[in-house]
């Protein structure tokens, strides 16, 4: 048995007054005369044996109600099977996981409603002027004070889900510097209620626990049944038409152990629905569905898949930004002497492109970063500001496509082009006459693919007949090719830019691709290849991200919008490219939550364009550290103890008795009262 406030034994010499006061009675007698000496005698003799018990049951029952009293002040405690007691002097930190995967359900209650649950029962274990504290992982500024059971209780009714996962090493961290500020150095219990949820809880076997502090991990969780979540969402042409069918793919998981059938999905454009489809994923596996959809007019379209998945909802719906008919701005430069008009006549046809035609030798560099796509066509030598000008345009990601003069300086070719792996350029003897057909390409999947399954050409095809002034070492793929291997348009990937190479000029006597059915649809989807795509949506897990912005400069502010909450965000403007970051939730102001959904980008007041958010993914993996795996990792530190589960009936009762003893207090005041109740009785009765 050990005491929590041992100082209070010292009261206990108190029990030595009532023997004082029995050992020295210093009340007068009086004498009272009788004629008959004999009856005197034994009526004394009976009086003085009885009062003499009567007095010591009297002290006996004193004695003990003080040395009740005082223990029960003292307040003793049967050591606990931990040998770990709360002391008075430490303090004692409960964290409460309050992220979104504590949305999943124990006997049709969330993992949140039950750690709160758990919680609030436990507050009744600590003794009175314990020092405690609560912590969620919203990490806010309440957390900083000092509170008693009833102030943690009225907390835990606030408690809500946040979006920003902590993992066990961040939050003992947050719990220990909190324990510094008050000046608590040891002895201190730190409570963790949480999932353990594999994906965010870190390297727990890299943690180590401080000696002088114990910790108490308390699963809350149940076998997960299932939790779809979608993974990604694509388009199968580069950029959306109006007025013409567009297919959207979706992926989506199912992390939980059992298998979804027949599950509707839904897509939202500007929040009508448009096409459903029905997916079926198998337990820890993944599955496509596929939209079919038409818009009406051009901008940003807000994009929603949705569907029903309980208990896990906050994963439900995922929103991305769809583009309608961007402008693909196409810069064709030319060499000397200006050529056929093949090139301007595809791209002045179609309204989604934006072409600008200009000589090589007089364009203004800076036009190359604003292009998409740059159609070098004719020009016999790249170099000087041109050479750097293309090196830094493909670099950030764009595409330039080079058509070649009757003859080029192959030299130059190969300096400009051999830094991205087309090597061996040769000039070849061959004549404008000398065509040959070419053979044709793979109609099913890659480049090709939906060039024959949008048009007619699949069963009326007739390839073209051509010549070629050059050849080379092909380090991409080979669109177009000669019968004998040779390439006549090969494509190669440079990061994210792209360079197309064409075997010959576009001149008709070189042959007649230019007037083939073929050119046209090839140009095409090379222009809409280049459209460098921002990110349909984003992830919060990113917090930085980059995007190319209009009308702005040095001084100007943007915002992201939601409803009634506006955000600053940490930004920085480099020509075009605008980078943000984004605030963490300790850096937000009381009441206000990034919540998934769309944002507004405004500058100066106008919305500059429509951005997406959604959750982690991290969240939506439905996997956690068991009891079995979480005792084998803290096996080694005895300061750590594991709790099997948390719906035990039985879990605070066990709680108390191994970490907190059996308090017996309330026995001793009971006995204390119970003596004095004697002592009355033997007063009033005992006669």
């Amino acid at each position: 048995m050990q005491f929590l406030y041992p100082s209070f034994l010292w009261a206990l010499l108190a029990a030595a007054i009532p023997v004082i006061i029995h050992l020295f009675n210093f009340r007068r007698t009086k004498k009272v005369y009788f004629t008959n000496v004999a009856f005197l005698k034994a009526v004394n003799t009976t009086t003085s044996s009885f009062r003499r018990l009567k007095h010591l049951l009297i002290m006996a029952a004193r004695i003990l109600a003080i040395i009740c009293l005082v223990l029960a002040f003292a307040q003793p405690i049967l050591t606990p099977k931990s040998g770990n007691i709360a002391k008075s002097a430490g303090l004692t930190s409960m964290y409460i996981d309050n992220s979104l995967s504590m949305q999943n359900e124990l006997n049709k209650k969330s993992y949140l409603d039950k750690a709160i649950n758990k919680v609030e029962e436990l507050l009744t274990a600590f003794p009175q002027g314990s020092r405690l504290q609560l912590v969620t992982n919203d990490f806010s500024a309440q957390e900083h004070s000092l509170n008693n059971t009833q102030q943690i209780k009225e907390r835990t009714t606030t408690i809500d889900y946040t979006h920003t996962p902590r993992t066990v090493e961040n939050v003992l961290k947050r719990q220990i510097s909190l324990a510094a500020k008050h000046q608590s150095q040891g002895g201190n219990q730190f409570i963790l209620f949480s999932d353990f949820q594999k994906s965010t809880a870190g390297a727990l076997n890299r943690l180590k626990v401080d000696t002088s502090s114990t910790v108490f991990l308390v699963p809350v969780q149940a076998k997960a049944i299932q939790n779809v979540f979608v993974d990604s969402v694509w388009l199968n042409t580069p950029f959306i038409r109006e007025m013409q069918v567009n297919t959207l793919t979706v992926k989506l998981s199912n992390t939980g152990e059992r298998a979804v059938q027949n599950l509707p999905i839904k897509l939202f454009v500007d929040e009508v629905q448009i096409a459903s489809a029905v997916a079926n994923i198998d337990a820890h596996g993944a599955a496509t569905a596929n939209f079919n959809f038409t818009v009406k007019d051009k901008g940003f379209k807000k994009g929603r898949i949705s569907f029903d998945d309980t208990p896990v909802t906050f994963d439900n719906d995922y929103y991305f930004v769809l583009h309608a008919a961007p402008k693909i701005r196409v810069l064709h430069l030319f060499g000397q002497s200006a050529p056929e008009k093949f090139v301007q006549h595809v791209f002045e046809n179609d309204s989604v492109f934006v072409l600008r035609s200009v000589s090589a030798s007089n364009v203004d560099v800076g036009q190359i970063r604003t292009a998409d796509l740059v159609v070098l066509e004719g020009v016999q030598v790249i170099d000087g500001s041109l050479s750097v000008s293309l090196q830094d345009f493909i670099k950030a990601g764009g595409s330039v496509m080079v058509i070649p003069p009757t003859a080029p300086d192959v030299a130059n070719y190969n300096s400009f082009l051999g830094k991205y792996g087309i090597r061996n350029i040769q000039l070849r003897s061959s004549t404008p006459s000398d065509l040959s057909i070419l053979a044709e390409p793979s109609k099913s999947g890659g480049f090709f693919g939906d060039i024959f399954d949008s048009s007619n050409l699949r069963a009326l095809l007739q390839m073209p007949s051509q010549s070629a002034n050059l050849t080379w070492q092909v380090a991409g793929e080979k669109l177009l090719q000669f019968r004998n291997g040779m390439p006549y348009l090969s494509s190669t990937s440079v990061g994210q830019g792209e360079i197309y190479l064409v075997a010959s000029p576009l001149a008709k006597e070189w042959g007649d691709f230019a007037r083939n059915a073929l050119f046209v649809p090839i140009m095409y989807k090379i222009g809409a290849l280049s459209v460098r795509q921002e990110p349909s949506a984003y992830s919060f897990k990113e917090n930085t991200f980059t995007l190319e912005v209009d009308n702005a400069n040095a001084n100007t502010s943007f915002k992201l919008k939601k409803g009634k909450l506006e955000l600053i965000p940490i930004q920085q403007l480099n020509g075009k490219q605008l980078t943000i970051e984004l605030p963490k939730a300790n850096q937000l102001n009381e009441g206000q939550e990034i919540e998934s959904g769309y944002y507004e980008l405004m500058n100066n007041g106008k919305v500059d364009r429509i951005l997406a958010f959604n959750h982690d993914h991290s969240e939506s993996q439905m996997e956690f550290y068991s009891s079995e795996e979480l005792k084998s990792i803290f096996g080694n530190q005895k300061n750590v103890q594991v709790f099997d589960q948390i719906d035990d009936t039985d879990f605070v009762k066990t709680f108390k008795e191994q970490n907190f003893g059996k308090a017996l207090w309330r026995y001793f005041l009971i006995g204390a009262l119970l003596f004095l109740a004697i002592e009355i009785l033997l007063v009033r009765f005992f006669k």
